[in-house]
């Protein structure tokens, strides 16, 4: 199988409960909730997403012929830091094409691999951090994991603060909230905060990379 990547870079964990970790971040094309253009943004399932996942011409993106080729580039972001190797991969959609092929060769270079995705489909059995961030609107077949991630509060029909506590029961290690940054990021994170006070179930999670000017 051959592997479309937009962008693969070294940096920090930026949000959610491993923020601050030295991490490759692999980010593959494509996506089953929009199709990533703006003309489609109405109409498409996710209408928020500020992420630039159409196309392979992203920083380290390009077409990979094999699972080895692609776990052989992410190695080299790594560099030469030693540690423990972290790598997350998300999207788009990563589970469009994550495989066998990619997460043994992946393994076999000593990485942990973690994923952030929307959850509409199955979870690689060999994902080492699971990390999952519905959509209003979306049918959530992943209900288990490390790291369930809500951005609150969304556009649209489908998250209600009945939606909130039925994924508070979803067999996740964490629940956390993460304003939705856009024009109205100020009520957005009142919001968040209002919902984690009012249920300490969930916890508060902000994206630092945006605050520290990290990609």
């Amino acid at each position: 199988m051959s592997y479309a990547v937009k962008e693969m870079f070294l940096t920090l964990q930026g949000e959610g409960v491993q923020a601050g970790r030295r991490a490759v971040f692999l980010r593959f094309a494509g996506c089953n909730l929009w199709s990533g253009r703006e003309q489609d943004r109405a109409s498409a399932i996710c209408q928020f997403c500020d992420t630039d996942f159409v196309g392979v011409d992203g920083l380290g993106g390009g077409k990979f012929a094999d699972a080895d080729g692609l776990a052989d580039a992410a190695l080299g972001f790594w560099g030469n830091g030693g540690g423990d190797r972290y790598i997350v991969l998300t999207g788009g959609e990563p589970m469009l094409q994550i495989d066998d092929a990619l997460v043994d060769a992946l393994h076999a270079r000593g990485f942990t691999i973690a994923i952030e995705s929307n959850g509409t489909l199955p979870a690689h059995p060999g994902i080492d951090w699971i990390c999952i961030s519905p959509k209003a609107g979306s049918d959530v077949v992943q209900r288990s994991g490390h790291e369930l991630k809500l951005v609150w509060p969304q556009p649209g029909v489908g998250h209600s603060l009945s939606d909130v506590d039925a994924m508070g029961a979803w067999d996740f290690d964490h629940h956390l909230v993460q304003p939705l940054d856009d024009a109205h990021a100020v009520d957005n994170a009142r919001a968040a905060i209002a919902l984690v006070m009012d249920r300490p179930h969930w916890r508060l999670t902000v994206q630092a990379h945006k605050y520290l000017g990290l990609r």
